[in-house]
């Protein structure tokens, strides 16, 4: 099973268009995110205490959902 990081990795783009590819290209440039972690708890609180991440916690819920769905 793949990192939630090896996951979002797939909706990056050097432009990006919407708020998934945003978060994916932050999560790619920041040296520290939890890469090898597949806990929701650990990169949630990650995502909510990191001030980059601001805008785009319902974008990390939902690519959360999609990775959980992409699991089964």
């Amino acid at each position: 099973m793949k990192t939630f990081y090896h996951f979002v990795l797939k909706y990056r783009e050097p432009v990006a268009r919407d708020s998934k590819e945003e978060l994916a290209n932050k999560i790619y440039d920041d040296s520290s995110f939890p890469k090898r972690s597949k806990n929701y708890d650990e990169i949630s609180s990650y995502i909510e205490t990191s001030d980059i991440y601001y805008s785009l916690a319902v974008t990390f819920d939902e690519l959360w959902e999609e990775y959980r769905n992409d699991k089964r």
